[in-house]
């Protein structure tokens, strides 16, 4: 039988299921995808603690509806940082990254449309959950490699050791479950 942690993201209350990431760790898995409730408030609460922006990016996948929403509610518009070259991207810029959810080493891409129009402009890095914080440096490497700068770095929810980061913005705090 599945273990859930129950809490409130953006006044709504949700359960997230446990899963093992290894013999000692357990994360509560916060998935947007499908929830379109939760995705819109979530936004809406981000759009009113983050400074004046210019451009969203956000890494793929799992955070796209997040910074999908926010870019339809301020009218900013939003990249992808995606996890492969495509052959549209021409002269791409990659940086490495390793993350606890996908338990490897991804590169994350952008392309060189995408980077001119980053450069000069401010730039909301926009996630899901931040934790180890390795996907948000690669972002940020992202954003400094187009000639951007980083107006804030947001999420729904900071885990772990991220809860105590004085460089993020998130709205929850999700605990990590040891064993």
């Amino acid at each position: 039988m599945a273990e859930f942690y129950t809490m409130k993201i953006a006044g709504l209350e949700r359960n997230l299921k446990r899963f093992a990431v290894s013999d000692k760790l357990e994360i509560a898995a916060f998935i947007l995808f499908g929830d379109t409730e939760i995705t819109v408030a979530a936004a809406t609460e981000l759009l009113e603690k983050v400074p004046e922006f210019d451009l969203i990016i956000t890494p793929e996948a799992k955070s796209i509806p997040l910074a999908y929403e926010m870019s339809r509610q301020s009218g900013k518009p939003y990249i992808v940082a995606r996890k492969g070259v495509k052959v549209y991207m021409g002269n791409s810029i990659s940086v490495s990254v390793n993350s606890i959810t996908t338990q490897k080493e991804q590169t994350l891409y952008l392309g060189e449309d995408e980077a001119m129009l980053m450069k000069g402009k401010r730039i909301l890095i926009v996630d899901d959950v931040i934790s180890t914080g390795e996907s948000l440096q690669a972002v940020r490497q992202l954003v400094s490699a187009a000639g951007a700068v980083e107006a804030a770095a947001c999420a729904v929810l900071a885990e772990g050791d991220a809860v105590t980061r004085k460089d993020i913005i998130f709205l929850e705090e999700l605990p990590l479950f040891f064993k």
